[in-house]
């Protein structure tokens, strides 16, 4: 007599960790390259290493306005020195005549034989002279040749990804142009019948479709090229043509919604038809199901990456910053994309923990703590603006005031 064969037991979820380096060794960095103006490369992610032509600063230059001096002629107690010249920034000096100052500023070139500068506040001006009332010291005030940067060093590596002080370091070597990745191409739409956009009647059981603006402005701000696909319906067949026209011509296919397991969750299967899945449980909350995987370009040659995150507003919010920012910044070129974390000081108690790794919305109080938004519902989309960042609390750790925790700021996952 056949006994009935048990369920096949379920994987175990994966840890954060775990999740998240799967997607980083899955990252394929971009091969192609443009050139770009420096000044509009802002958040672009450097393909070849700046190296610098010249040194920083180019000549010996002043750090103060006051008197370029020969040491050697204030050693016979002689304070009195007559002004051989004078030098502002951008011209070109005289060498300095023995036994004279010259009057300078603040980033001009030093006279060939000085080798001090007396700031002006330490000088008595006289007429044509000028009485030095301290004994400088070789070098005193003076920014020697590269002493910033030096010719053929490496400023910037290859992926970097150019903060506006980056740019100006660019700009300090003379680089009027850039080398950078091309911007990432991404595809993103939403399911689900609920959803509604602002501006239309909100019918019965129907909701607006928030996630789609907050994860566009994500996706812009990381400097991506999107294709916004908006709100597609409830039906495979649709799901899966919108799969095939968004694998055409984008590096990341991006959806909300429909990768759970319920009868109307249409993305998981649609996916999995046109492409191949791995269905993912995080140990994590918010957030727990994410799916990755990849949507075959009808041509035959190569495929779209694809991350399905969870249709709640604050889990894709959170899931975005924590596993699809590090994954687009490793496509674009970028090396280092963990973000900076704090240790700060718990102003709070929270009695349980959850089996889960939490990412609790907290900000920074005016004593220095962490104060936590007293609702974490996955579904308080208020958390994530009254929050300055998350709490990573491991799981089954209950937090007690005063302890300290790990603290991700929202200027790192958002930058």
């Amino acid at each position: 007599m056949s006994t009935p064969s048990s369920p096949a037991p379920r994987a175990p979820m994966l840890s954060t960790a775990e999740a998240l380096a799967t997607l980083l060794a899955a990252a394929r960095p971009l091969a192609e390259t443009e050139t770009v103006s420096t000044l509009d490369a802002l958040n672009r992610v450097l393909a070849v290493d700046v190296v610098s032509p010249l040194d920083v600063p180019p000549m010996h230059t002043s750090a103060m306005d006051g008197y370029a001096v020969r040491t050697a002629d204030l050693s016979h107690g002689d304070r009195r020195l007559p002004v051989s010249q004078r030098i502002p920034a951008g011209h070109a000096p005289q060498p300095l005549a023995a036994g004279t100052a010259a009057r300078i500023f603040t980033g001009a070139t030093l006279p060939p034989g000085a080798d001090a500068v007396v700031m002006q506040e330490q000088t008595q001006a006289a007429g044509d002279e000028v009485e030095i009332l301290h004994t400088p010291k070789a070098g005193e005030w003076i920014t020697a040749q590269g002493a910033d940067i030096r010719r053929g060093a490496v400023i910037l590596p290859a992926g970097t990804r150019l903060a506006p002080q980056a740019l100006g370091l660019a700009a300090s070597i003379g680089c009027a142009q850039l080398t950078v990745t091309r911007r990432v191409k991404v595809a993103v739409f939403f399911t689900g019948d609920e959803l509604t956009m602002p501006g239309e009647p909100l019918k019965p059981g129907a909701i607006y479709n928030s996630s789609r603006f907050t994860l566009r402005g994500l996706l812009e701000r990381l400097g991506c090229e999107v294709t916004d696909y908006g709100i597609v319906p409830d039906d495979r067949e649709a799901t899966r043509a919108t799969l095939r026209e968004a694998a055409r011509e984008h590096d990341l296919i991006l959806t909300s919604g429909g990768v759970s397991v319920g009868e109307e969750d249409h993305v998981k299967p649609a996916v999995e038809a046109e492409g191949r899945l791995a269905m993912w449980q995080i140990a994590m909350k918010p957030g727990k199901p994410l799916a990755f995987g990849a949507v075959r370009r009808g041509d035959g040659v190569g495929e779209a990456f694809f991350i399905g995150l969870p249709g709640n507003p604050v889990s894709s919010f959170v899931t975005f910053l924590l596993f699809v920012r590090p994954f687009l910044l490793r496509v674009a070129g970028v090396k280092h994309v963990a973000p900076r974390a704090l240790s700060l000081r718990a102003d709070f108690s929270q009695t349980k923990g959850d089996r889960r790794n939490e990412f609790l919305r907290a900000r920074v109080n005016p004593a220095g703590g962490l104060d936590l938004f007293p609702n974490q519902s996955s579904a308080v989309l208020t958390s994530t603006v009254w929050g300055d960042g998350l709490i990573d609390n491991p799981p089954n750790h209950a937090i007690s005031a005063g302890e300290t925790v790990r603290f991700i700021p929202f200027s790192e996952l958002l930058g």
